[in-house]
């Protein structure tokens, strides 16, 4: 089932809706995939802060004791 729609109003920059519109490109599908690609970003960069010391911890613990389970690599 497609996704429900809804109407918004977007100010642009007139030279860029121009431009976008000589070549003929769909302005709602292109700001739909901008707007995709800002919330994915901003989803990576929350999870990042919010996750950012259990990371340090983990890199902190193989710099100090190596790969958990280093002596069963085969590479």
């Amino acid at each position: 089932m497609p996704a429900v729609r809804r109407s918004a109003n977007l100010s642009l920059e007139a030279d860029m809706l121009d431009e976008a519109r000589a070549l003929d490109i769909n302005l709602s599908r292109a700001a739909q995939d901008g707007i995709r690609r800002a919330i994915a970003a901003e989803k990576t960069r929350r999870w990042k802060e919010e996750n950012a010391e259990a990371i340090r911890s983990s890199n902190e613990y193989v710099e100090k004791h190596g790969l958990p389970l280093e002596k069963y690599r085969m590479f």
